[in-house]
């Protein structure tokens, strides 16, 4: 197959949604503009597995001007624009195989054709593709010069891979460059994951209390947005570190055994797995909201929020499932006493909220994230050689040339060290 995606026809409208989101992401223009003049990804088979957004057709766009063979995958079964994986098939001709609400076994396919297709370069979002290039495709592993990671839960993966020896490529933390994770996490994870939780829900933050799970960049800038709109927001964490800080920004700390009593709605931002579980469900009001901008749904326990419901009534409202909690007696059929049942409602599926249920990340601070993933794509062809198997920061001459054009972009100019101040920032003799 060349493609697998669910509408040609899907394209125009595809098509001048990638439009107004290239407006928007004026430092990825300047690199395709570098790209299209110097071809430096010329003859490279680079495979992306990413959510199929029109901010990451952009990127796409980007590598193919520079020379490479690009194939797309999708990186979560629910991210996919339909109308955006079919206008880089018929419109910009690159290869996507991605398809919204697609199953478990489909979504698997979609990563073998990747792998398949045999690519020099990979880029990841969550490492299912480097996951499964360590197990079934081992054998290619010494044919790929490098891969770039984009989020926190794949990067921990790649991590553990190193620590016990068995990292198979060289691999790119562009999740960790400045230009992504303090801007990309903090202010695209936070306004988009509100937005999702609204577009599914129609409520009310003011007035709510909101128990924000990990008080990471995602999970800062979730907690600000939801404070700016009126939320009383309550920080969950196990990082000691991190819950001093929260509670010093201002925000109420406490375990979730205390925090699943009182909340309205509870969003999960931590890179982990098990994080709402069925002691915590069972502590919940009638009516609590459950979503997921962590990277896989693995943060929220669903198969015991299934186990405790009496009753699943899917898509009460589009992204939203009900979960009822009782117990069943025979005069009333299905719940029992009115008084010991509840509905938790689940967003998503448990899945990124923010791109299940909305767009994702505005087009803005993805341009950061993405001209930073395009320009390490170039320094992996240009270094591939000298590059071991070991997961590697995004060098610091490229986080410098991103914020550099994302300000001038941005029409903001910085002051310059005098000759005087970089010389006493270099030496020691001057003290007071």
């Amino acid at each position: 197959m060349e493609n697998d995606i669910k509408d040609i026809n899907l394209s125009s409208a595809g098509k001048r949604r990638i439009e107004w989101a290239s407006k928007d992401m004026p430092v990825l223009s300047l690199i395709k503009n570098k790209f299209t003049k110097e071809l430096p990804l010329k003859g490279v088979k680079l495979a992306a597995c990413l959510h199929v957004t029109a901010e990451t057709a952009n990127l796409v766009r980007t590598l193919k001007a520079g020379g490479a063979e690009v194939l797309l995958c999708a990186s979560n079964p629910l991210s996919t624009q339909d109308d955006v994986a079919a206008a880089l098939t018929k419109d910009y001709g690159i290869a996507v195989f991605a398809i919204h609400g697609e199953d478990k076994k489909t979504y698997y396919s979609h990563l073998e054709a990747a792998l398949a297709f045999k690519p020099n370069i990979t880029m990841d979002d969550g490492a299912d593709l480097l996951s499964l290039l360590h197990t079934k495709y081992k054998i290619q592993a010494p044919k790929i010069w490098g891969s770039m990671e984009e989020t926190t839960t794949g990067v921990i993966r790649l991590k553990a891979l190193e620590k016990t020896g068995e990292l198979a490529v060289p691999i790119i933390a562009v999740n960790d460059a400045k230009t992504k994770n303090l801007f990309d996490n903090r202010y695209g994870t936070g306004q988009s994951t509100i937005d999702g939780i609204i577009r599914a829900t129609d409520i009310l933050i003011a007035g709510k209390n909101v128990v924000v799970a990990g008080y990471g960049w995602c999970g800062r800038g979730f907690a600000a947005r939801a404070r700016g709109m009126g939320a009383k927001v309550i920080i969950t964490e196990v990082d000691k570190i991190k819950a001093l800080e929260a509670a010093m920004d201002g925000f109420q700390v406490m375990p979730m055994a205390e925090a699943a009593k009182i909340g309205d709605l509870f969003c999960t931002l931590t890179g982990d797995r098990d994080v709402l579980r069925g002691e915590h469900f069972k502590l919940m009001k009638d009516g609590a909201i459950v979503a997921n901008s962590g990277h896989f749904d693995v943060e929220i326990n669903i198969p015991e929020l299934k186990k405790l419901a009496v009753e699943v009534k899917k898509n009460v409202r589009n992204n939203v499932d009900e979960y009822v909690i009782g117990s069943r007696n025979k005069e009333s059929g299905i719940r029992g006493n009115a008084k010991n049942v509840k509905s938790i409602y689940l967003l998503a599926e448990g899945r990124l909220v923010n791109l299940a249920a909305a767009e994702g990340h505005p087009a803005s601070v993805m341009d950061m994230s993405f001209s930073t993933q395009g320009l390490a794509a170039e320094y992996v062809a240009k270094n591939h050689k000298k590059l071991s198997k070991q997961v590697y920061n995004v060098p610091a001459e490229i986080e410098e040339w991103v914020a550099e054009l994302k300000l001038k972009a941005m029409g903001i100019g910085i002051d310059k060290l005098t000759a005087e101040q970089e010389k006493y920032l270099s030496s020691w003799e001057i003290g007071t």
